[in-house]
């Protein structure tokens, strides 16, 4: 165990050390935590030498994720987001069912082979966006900013949309409900995860911003412990929504805009260590799938997994995103760029594990697929983030200037 904690304690102090000079160059961190977790997992040197199993993935990854969408939401613009609110609801009322179901119909045409039900899991499981991966394009000021505030509420919410609807799919898979009646389950369904997770983060954050108050005026947070306030809200958010019945994302997510609606001048002092602390997470988690998870199916690659991975990351995401934002006001490239900078990552791996610990036939293809698709994901927004992001916020200036006096 210690040798574990040791190789990722000293990846952790390296990294953390020239992560300003990675987070400027053309490549990403989950590039270097992956390829880092691939290094010394089975495939490469074989150092890390945990027994990994699913529960401590989807634990760590859907904690991880939790505490990233409360600090992203926390950290967004309220004002733009009001005066751009239609852009995410276009991307999530619009865009999002699209994409599941272009996704399924294209899955059925490759995996010929493969049961509906497990080709509309592929679809609905590589359908939402990863806010930890899109967070280089998300705070690069030089995007416009109705553009990172609709990337940033689409990949808080649409992880949490999709949670009822997987349910409702692998419940029908296992003839948990009568194919008779599968709509009144599944209303039933989002109507508890969406509501209880809306509670449950409204209220728990209602409480807790009053009692931060409180505590503030009267001198009782001292610089060691305000920094623990938000880690906890967080989390406690998504455990309580989860434990009621209710999507801890949307608990989390939800729990966040309030947060930094109410606590505007202060939710700097109190988002910094928990930036940092979701930060860590995420390298943790991204160099355990690359040990863990990527190690086991590099090998097991076939082309129809990785033609359709491929195509989840642009025809499928992409397609739809345009059509969801025609007539917004938004310029081609923008389409095309909130179309692209769709990466899958840790809401992809919580569902993956879901789905496997279900016990679904045809489950191997499943995880190869969100697998490769995540690691093309990686790579590809990894790769095209900061160049791009560079260059689309210099034209949008651009297009904004007047040009000179006649």
């Amino acid at each position: 165990m210690y040798e574990n904690l040791a190789l990722l304690a000293l990846f952790i102090l390296v990294y953390s050390s020239i992560a300003g000079a990675v987070e400027r160059a053309w490549i990403s961190g989950p590039i270097v935590f992956t390829g880092f977790g691939l290094l010394i997992g089975p495939v490469g040197f074989d150092l890390l030498s945990w027994k990994t199993d699913q529960e401590v993935i989807r634990s760590l990854a859907e904690v991880t994720l939790a505490l990233i969408l409360f600090t992203d939401a926390a950290g967004a613009d309220i004002g733009v987001l009001k005066r751009t609110s239609g852009i995410p609801t276009r991307l999530l009322l619009i865009g999002l069912p699209l994409t599941i179901l272009l996704g399924f119909g294209l899955g059925v045409l490759v995996f010929g082979g493969a049961s509906l039900f497990a080709v509309a899991l592929v679809a609905i499981m590589l359908a939402p966006t990863d806010a930890a991966l899109g967070k280089p394009v998300i705070t690069n000021e030089s995007v416009p900013d109705e553009i990172r505030q609709a990337l940033n509420v689409e990949s808080g919410l649409n992880d949490g949309i999709c949670v009822p609807i997987l349910f409702v799919c692998i419940a029908l898979a296992l003839g948990k409900v009568s194919e008779a009646a599968p709509w009144g389950f599944a209303v039933k369904l989002v109507i508890e995860e969406i509501g209880i997770g809306l509670a449950v983060g409204l209220l728990l954050t209602f409480i807790t911003v009053q009692l931060l108050k409180v505590a503030w005026k009267r001198n009782w947070l001292t610089p060691t412990w305000i920094q623990v306030p938000v880690v906890a809200l967080a989390l406690a958010c998504f455990t309580l929504a989860q434990y009621l019945g209710g999507s801890g994302f949307i608990a989390a997510f939800s729990a966040g805009l309030l947060f930094g609606i109410l606590e505007h001048g202060m939710r700097n002092k109190f988002l910094r260590a928990a930036e940092g602390t979701g930060d860590t997470m995420a390298l943790i988690t991204w160099v355990i799938f690359g040990a863990a998870v990527v190690g086991s199916v590099i090998d097991k690659l076939s082309w129809d997994v990785l033609f359709y991975s491929v195509l989840s990351l642009t025809v499928i995401r992409i397609l739809p995103v345009y059509i969801a934002l025609t007539g917004s006001g938004i310029s081609t490239e923008g389409k095309l760029f909130v179309g692209w900078f769709g990466p899958r990552g840790l809401a992809s791996i919580v569902f993956a594990v879901i789905v496997l610990s279900s016990g679904l036939p045809n489950s191997e293809l499943i995880t190869m697929v969100v697998a490769c698709t995540i690691i093309l994901s990686i790579i590809a927004h990894g790769l095209t983030a900061t160049p791009w992001a560079r260059a689309y916020g210099e034209r949008s200036q651009k297009s904004k200037c007047p040009g000179p006096a006649q």
